[in-house]
């Protein structure tokens, strides 16, 4: 599973994602909005692919046009409207664990920088236990914290953020399960977020949102 594919598949799974749509020569956006345009290809190599991110309209429609004009044969260019990043990080699921990877603010942070707050890793067959046991209960997954090994701030993340991570973190699981055991990874992009206009400045209730979805090969 690549960009292009974990784009359709966040639409169907039930976890929070972004309202994504294709972007043509026809769209039109909202002038009260910023914008973040980028491109997903069917095949080949789908890493540093272009986009614009928290650009105005004019900018979006320009990036859009001139994105289709390279890629349109290629693959797709998509479209949703920007949102400001309280934290974000990646969950990296495999068959031994779930890997939560967080950083202050925005994910570039993490992927281009390298830089991070916390590291939690839960092994596979503590991801979902028993009603009985003590832990957290986000969407029926069930974490006990003391099999958790976590490096860096302990405090970046709350308990609740965690719970409910791998709770969306169980849905991908059950979802990718014949991929998971053929030794793929399943790593998913996800913010903590605020919507915003033109002003950038946060507005309404924080909320949870997944923006990629891509599978590994596990070595």
């Amino acid at each position: 599973m690549n960009k292009f594919t974990g784009f359709y598949e966040l639409k169907t799974l039930n976890i929070p994602t972004v309202p994504w749509k294709i972007f043509t020569p026809e769209t039109q956006l909202d002038k009260d909005l910023l914008w973040t345009v980028r491109v997903a290809t069917v095949a080949g190599d789908d890493l540093n692919l272009p986009r614009a991110v928290g650009v105005d309209h004019a900018e979006a429609r320009n990036k859009g046009i001139s994105f289709l004009e390279e890629y349109r044969d290629k693959g797709i260019v998509i479209y949703y409207p920007y949102f400001i990043a309280q934290k974000s990080g990646v969950l990296d699921i495999n068959r031994h664990r779930t890997v939560i990877e967080a950083v202050d603010r925005d994910l570039w942070n993490l992927v281009t920088y390298g830089r991070k707050n916390v590291t939690a890793i839960i092994p596979a067959e503590n991801s979902r236990i028993s009603a009985s046991q003590k832990g957290c209960s986000v969407h029926a997954a069930r974490i006990p914290f003391e099999s958790m090994t976590v490096t860096g701030d302990e405090s970046f993340l709350t308990a609740d953020e965690i719970c409910e991570l791998m709770g969306y973190g169980a849905v991908i699981r059950s979802r990718f399960r014949n991929d998971i055991t053929e030794g793929y990874s399943i790593l998913a992009e996800w913010s903590y977020a605020y919507n915003t206009g033109l002003h950038m400045k946060p507005s309404g209730s924080r909320y949870l949102v997944f923006y990629e979805l891509r599978g590994v090969r596990s070595f």
